[in-house]
């Protein structure tokens, strides 16, 4: 495809969600509870819808397959299941916060309630520094995928989106984004139909036995990472589902729509539509992305699924350019209004008004996009990592975290304890370091990359399960060790 002619539909995509989220939001009595939450409107169909859209963007195009390239099929059911776990989790502890707290907006809020304004600033950062480097990769995701479809020079639709997504972020704020999302979930099934249509509308066993047959480049091995009976990547696929599922515990864009559910049981029963409709979305993406490394491995894995869909006619590419900008729009215009509902409630203690929250919004877009152009900063090059590299790290800063908060559901947890907690599960994971080096690193490398190298070797798998386990385990055995040493007065 010309890169004209994506410039073009890239184009008129954004005019409908930037049209969508300001119609929607124009008819709102905007003050900051109403931008940050919306609270008690929508029901469960929409906050389902909501889920699933907020929490999908054009890293399922590209961390799937990825996976896949490294890991297999293990990886890929992980990595699925890991989608989906948050919701469920979500779906069980939200009702509890939200009777402890009716009032809140973001998790730090209810850290702030049970373990005192330092845990919430605590909190806050982590959660900041988690969805911002969602943000960021997102920007690196949609410069990778449209650069892949037609073409087009990277940068260009990292302004196109970024520019729209805060113009009708930080006019219409959560309103806004719950309007678009609805939009975008119904696109983003029409990716999953296709994909489906694709995978099934061709020989099913050819498909099969390409990804069966894949071995890593490089390996000689009698194993084969796309079978199922290979059991060496099982480890990894279940580090997924532990890291993710800590991590997106800090995502404030599902507690935000957690406050804006009507009730408990439309948060519920929203959260496990929002399970049940993205497992089947990245376990296909996962499959595809073996079965490209089956057909002879390609030179970025992070971009596998496009080389099924390089030889498609004009007409699916279009269909996919639009269905990527729907995929991105849906992430990002979430993440602007939860980090921004997180600076104004966790750091600034509620102290900014709505104008201030907008300009925040407009504010975050070029700093992610400039890290998203792959800069080295003091020696450190943004672009060394790829896309699921940069989401391991903020991972494993939230599994040393989750554990301490979530522990304040059951009573008996007091606020040094909680913050001592936090810090224990991450010097475990160094001393984990300590009894099994990383490949070729320092003991602490674990804490930013833990993998433990570039690629793993015959073992298999993308992902070291035992770092994550270190920083849950090493975060719980001194949250409440401390707690009973340290009790709150």
């Amino acid at each position: 495809m010309e890169p004209e002619i994506a410039y073009i539909l890239t184009a008129c995509t954004l005019a409908i969600f930037g049209y969508v989220g300001y119609k929607s939001s124009s008819d709102w009595e905007m003050d900051g509870d109403s931008y940050l939450s919306a609270r008690g409107t929508q029901g469960w169909q929409r906050i389902g819808l909501s889920l699933f859209a907020s929490g999908m963007g054009v890293w399922v195009l590209l961390g799937p397959s990825e996976v896949a390239y490294y890991g297999g099929f293990w990886d890929v059911m992980g990595y699925a299941v890991s989608a989906s776990t948050p919701f469920l989790l979500l779906a069980y502890v939200g009702p509890m916060i939200r009777d402890q707290l009716p009032g809140g907006v973001t998790l730090a809020d209810y850290a702030r309630l049970r373990l005192g304004r330092p845990m919430q600033v605590y909190v806050g950062l982590i959660s900041i520094l988690y969805m911002f480097t969602f943000l960021f990769a997102e920007f690196t995701a949609i410069g990778r995928a449209m650069n892949q479809l037609a073409g087009m020079d990277p940068l260009v639709p990292m302004v196109m989106v970024g520019a729209v997504t805060a113009a009708y972020t930080a006019y219409g704020g959560l309103p806004a984004s719950l309007a678009t999302d609805r939009v975008q979930a119904w696109a983003i099934g029409l990716l999953v139909t296709t994909l489906l249509l694709f995978l099934f509308g061709t020989d099913i066993g050819q498909l099969v036995d390409d990804a069966k047959s894949y071995n890593p480049g490089g390996y000689e091995a009698t194993w084969s990472l796309g079978s199922m009976s290979y059991m060496g990547s099982f480890e990894s696929g279940l580090a997924l589902v532990v890291a993710i599922t800590a991590a997106e515990m800090f995502s404030q864009g599902n507690w935000q729509r957690a406050y804006a559910s009507e009730d408990d049981e439309a948060l519920q029963r929203g959260a496990i539509l929002a399970a049940a409709l993205v497992f089947p979305l990245v376990f296909v993406m996962g499959v595809m992305g073996t079965v490209a490394a089956g057909q002879g491995g390609v030179a970025d894995p992070s971009v596998a699924f496009f080389h099924l869909v390089g030889g498609s006619s004009t007409v699916v590419v279009a269909a996919f350019i639009v269905l990527v900008v729907s995929l991105v729009c849906s992430s990002t215009d979430t993440l602007q209004n939860a980090i921004v509902a997180s600076v104004s409630r966790d750091i600034s203690d509620s102290s900014m008004g709505v104008p201030y929250s907008r300009a925040a919004t407009v504010m975050l877009i070029p700093l992610a996009i400039y890290l998203a152009t792959g800069p080295t900063i003091l020696g450190f090059e943004f672009d060394a990592w790829s896309v699921f590299g940069i989401f391991l790290f903020a991972d494993m800063l939230a599994a040393a975290t989750v554990a301490p908060v979530l522990l304040t559901l059951w009573g008996g947890v007091s606020s040094r304890g909680a913050l001592l907690g936090c810090l224990a599960g991450l010097a475990s994971v160094a001393l984990y370091g300590l009894v099994e080096p990383p490949a070729d690193s320092a003991f602490f490398m674990y804490l930013i990359h833990p993998t433990g190298g570039a690629i793993p070797a015959a073992e298999g798998g993308l992902t070291n399960l035992w770092p994550f386990v270190a920083a849950i385990l090493g975060s719980s055995t001194v949250t409440v060790a401390g707690s009973y040493a340290l009790p709150d007065e």
